[in-house]
């Protein structure tokens, strides 16, 4: 009996309760979240980069 009635009331709460995004807020979170991605992205690649050219000069000078 417990089962059902967390169910129901689990239901009850999605359905009133929670306020759903609009299809626009949602495109508009996807993109925010797409362009952050992409632009960390960038941020660890030019870091490697950085860390790889260092290690070369690195390895360089001690061969």
């Amino acid at each position: 009996m417990k089962i059902i009635n967390y169910i129901k009331e689990s239901y009850s709460e999605l359905v009133q309760k929670v306020s759903w995004p609009s299809w626009s807020e949602l495109t508009n979170s996807a993109v925010v979240v797409l362009i952050a991605s992409i632009i960390l992205a960038l941020l660890v690649w030019l870091m490697d980069l950085g860390f790889e050219s260092i290690m070369k000069n690195i390895y360089g000078l001690l061969s």
